[in-house]
C-alpha cells in the first residue's frame, strides 16, 4: 500500500501526485514571472542614462552595471576585449570569465589566487527498498536523466540540470539529492580586478551552472565585465542574463558576419541594448560595417590587423601595457558601455 491515500485507491494516488505537480510547476512560474517583471523594470540604477540611452558617466553610477563581451564565434577576440576593458578602469571592477570550458582571462593579469570554492549541483540517489518503480520520475524529468520502465529507475548523472523536481513527485519518498562536483570556482586580485573564472571539470557536459556559480559571487556594489563563451547557445544566455549592454566582438569576414548575425538574432530575442566592436580590421571587407549600418547597429571600436597587437597576446601582455596609444581607444569603449568618464592621464 503507498502513503498518502486510502488502500487500494489508485485514483486518489495519481490526483495527490499531480496536485503535488502542480504547485510545484506554479511555483517555478511564479519565480520566473518575478524575474521577468525585475528584468523589465530594472533596479532603479538602470533608469540613469543620458538622452541618447548610455549611462550617466559618474564613476558612482557604475556601481552594480554589468557588461556582457560575447561574440557568434570563438576567435574573435572577446578576452582581448575584456581584460583590457577592465585594465583601463580607474576604480575597482570584477572581471568574470564565465568561459569556463576554457578559461583564460588570468593568462594576461599577475595577480594572486585569493581562494578556490569547489562548486556541486544536485544529483537523485534512489533508495531500492522504497521504490516500487511506479515512474513518476521519470515521467517528470524533461531530459531523461532518470528513466523507469516498471522497474528502479536508472540514473544518468550527465543530463541531469539538478531541479530536484524528481525527488518532491516520488510518492514513496525513495529518492533523495546528492551533489555532484561539477568544477570549481576561483578568485584572482589584480591590482584593481578581481577575477571570477570558474573551471569546469573534464567529463562535465554542462556549463550554465557553474556559470551561475561564478556570477553569484557578483559585488552588486561593484561594476562588472562578463567575458561570455562563444556562440548562441545556453551557455552565453546563461552569461548575458542580467547584463546592462552587450558588446559583440566580430571580425570582418564571410564567416564573421556569418556568426555575428546570428549573435544579433540572439540580443534580439533577449531585448537587450548592445553595440559592435569589429577586431582585425583590414583582414577582411566591409560586409560587416554595411550589415551594422543597415540596422543600425552601433560600431563602438575598430581594432586593426597589428602585428605588434598579436605578439603582445602571444607573450602574455596586455594591449593597452605594451601599445600605450590603444588606451584611448578603449577608454572611449568603457566611456560608451560602462559609463565611466575617460580616465585622466596620471
Amino acid at each position: 500500500m503507498r502513503p498518502g491515500g486510502p488502500p487500494g485507491s489508485d485514483l486518489e494516488l495519481e490526483k495527490q501526485a499531480l496536485t503535488e505537480q502542480a504547485q510545484s510547476l506554479q511555483s517555478a512560474l511564479d519565480a520566473i514571472k518575478k524575474r521577468l517583471e525585475e528584468l523589465r523594470s530594472g533596479p532603479a540604477r538602470r533608469a540613469r542614462r543620458d538622452a541618447h540611452g548610455r549611462p550617466l558617466g559618474d564613476c558612482e553610477d557604475t556601481r552594480g552595471m554589468m557588461i556582457a563581451i560575447a561574440s557568434g564565434k570563438g576567435g574573435t577576440g572577446k578576452t582581448t576585449v575584456s581584460v583590457n576593458l577592465a585594465r583601463v578602469c580607474r576604480f575597482p571592477v570584477q572581471l568574470l570569465d564565465c568561459d569556463v570550458e576554457e578559461p583564460n582571462a588570468h593568462l594576461f593579469l599577475k595577480g594572486t589566487l585569493r581562494r578556490q570554492e569547489e562548486v556541486s549541483i544536485l544529483t537523485p540517489r534512489v533508495d531500492p527498498a522504497l521504490c516500487d518503480g511506479c515512474g513518476e520520475c521519470s515521467r517528470l524529468c524533461q531530459y531523461h536523466a532518470i528513466v523507469s520502465f516498471g522497474t528502479q529507475p536508472l540514473l544518468f548523472p550527465e543530463l541531469c540540470h539538478g531541479c530536484g523536481g524528481c525527488a518532491k513527485v516520488c510518492p514513496r519518498h525513495a529518492i533523495r539529492d546528492t551533489g555532484r562536483r561539477i568544477g570549481v570556482v576561483e578568485t584572482l586580485q589584480s591590482d584593481h580586478i578581481e577575477l571570477l573564472q570558474g573551471r569546469l571539470d573534464v567529463g562535465v557536459a554542462m556549463a550554465p551552472p557553474l556559470i551561475r556559480a561564478v556570477k553569484a559571487r557578483l559585488d552588486n556594489a561593484t561594476p562588472a565585465i562578463l567575458d561570455a563563451p562563444p556562440g548562441t547557445s545556453c551557455p552565453v544566455i546563461t552569461t548575458l542574463n542580467g547584463a546592462d549592454f552587450v558588446v559583440l566582438v566580430t571580425e570582418p569576414t564571410p564567416f564573421g558576419l556569418h556568426d555575428l548575425s546570428l549573435a544579433v538574432e540572439m540580443i534580439a530575442e533577449l531585448g537587450m541594448r548592445f553595440g559592435v566592436v569589429v577586431n582585425r580590421m583590414g583582414i577582411g571587407d566591409d560586409r560587416v560595417h554595411g550589415f551594422c549600418l543597415e540596422r543600425n547597429i552601433p560600431l563602438l571600436l575598430e581594432i586593426p590587423d597589428d602585428r605588434r597587437i598579436a605578439e603582445a597576446y602571444s607573450r602574455g601582455v596586455l594591449l593597452v601595457d605594451a601599445l600605450p596609444e590603444y588606451r584611448v581607444c578603449f577608454e572611449d569603449l568603457l566611456q560608451r558601455t560602462l559609463g565611466s568618464p575617460k580616465a585622466e592621464e596620471a
